[in-house]
């Protein structure tokens, strides 16, 4: 699969959007995920969510980590500018990047394991600051790429592929998010995705701090009976962490229900995940009572999903550093060189 070329031939009518340009504009390589990965639903759904906004792909700025979910930006905006950084330092790269041309649309994609152990105080960090992103946690609850080790959101309880039972607190990355600050706070399941799509347009046009958790069941190890991040157990829980010598291939799991309510998706390996979607009288501009709701359901063993949190009136790093309005860039001489009196100016102040 890595040495194969997508091909460029498709259907002579598919439809553009107001700039002319298809879905297949918004498209990457060929994925040499595993097939039926939840990651790949995810890509599809930024590829439909870019599409449906009119983003231009050059204006758009991808970052990732290392990891599984830290591959996908290859699967996606394949005209997009990307950067793949090191283990858990994405978000001080986007930072920087944001900084120097805040005129680009930010998207940092990461998983649970680049974010919630080596990455963590990097994550912290650019939420509590206020960089304006999109930051998507692909959370499967497992070190996929090591073969199947329990990550910082795996909960506790749950049963690896091969019977070991995890016995630390998970982090949740949702109620980390809301407590830093982030402005706006959504979760969501890769299978679900008439919920992603417009959840994931909506953290694109908003000018702040914008996350999104997104659960994406591992098909290989962590999608078995006793996980908690599996098909099956995100349908009524979630569940998935083994090696496995042969991959099968597998159809992707989709789920379509009503707000307010829940539903229990069974998973390739027959567990089964509950989730709960908020209800439409959930007021989303409270953040107390939306850090409440997430505790109270999580008691009640439902995973949340939707639009947790937004404030309607947000701001973000260039608020508060008072930067320029345009890009370093676009700075001529005089502006980067403003001569000696400006610079004895700033020695004074600092005396």
């Amino acid at each position: 699969m890595t040495f194969l070329n997508k091909s460029r031939f498709h259907h002579p009518q598919l439809a553009p959007n107001a700039l002319g340009l298809t879905r297949r504009d918004y498209e990457g390589a060929i994925s040499t995920l595993c097939a039926g990965c939840g990651h790949d639903s995810i890509s599809a759904a930024i590829i439909q969510a870019c599409f449906e906004l009119d983003l231009p792909p050059h204006r758009i700025a991808k970052l990732s980590g290392i990891g599984c979910s830290s591959k996908t930006p290859t699967y996606f905006l394949g005209a997009a500018h990307g950067f793949n950084s090191v283990h858990g330092r994405m978000p001080s790269v986007l930072t920087g990047a944001n900084l120097a041309n805040r005129d680009l649309v930010y998207l940092g994609v990461s998983g649970d394991g680049d974010s919630a152990s080596i990455g963590l105080g990097q994550f912290a960090h650019s939420i509590r600051r206020g960089v304006n992103m999109t930051y998507i946690v692909e959370n499967n609850g497992v070190y996929g790429l090591t073969k199947g080790q329990f990550s910082a959101t795996s909960d506790k309880g749950s049963k690896a592929k091969k019977g070991t039972i995890n016995t630390d607190e998970p982090i949740d990355m949702v109620a980390m998010a809301l407590q830093l600050g982030a402005t706006f706070v959504g979760r969501s399941f890769s299978g679900d995705k008439a919920q992603l799509v417009p959840l994931i347009k909506a953290a694109l046009r908003h000018p702040g701090a914008a996350f999104i958790d997104c659960i994406s069941p591992c098909v290989a190890f962590n999608n078995h009976e006793g996980s908690t991040k599996s098909f099956d157990f995100v349908r009524a829980h979630n569940e998935a962490v083994n090696r496995l010598d042969v991959i099968l291939g597998r159809d992707h799991i989709e789920a379509e229900y009503e707000p307010g309510t829940a539903i229990e998706v069974t998973q390739h390996d027959g567990t089964v995940l509950r989730l709960r979607k908020l209800a439409e009288e959930h007021d989303p501009t409270d953040r107390v009572s939306a850090m409440n709701h997430l505790q109270e359901r999580k008691a009640a063993g439902e995973i949340v999903t939707g639009l947790i949190f937004v404030d309607p009136e947000p701001e973000e790093l260039h608020d508060h550093l008072g930067t320029i309005a345009g890009p370093l860039n676009a700075l001529g001489d005089a502006d980067l060189c403003p001569g000696a009196a400006a610079l004895e100016k700033v020695n004074a102040a600092l005396r």
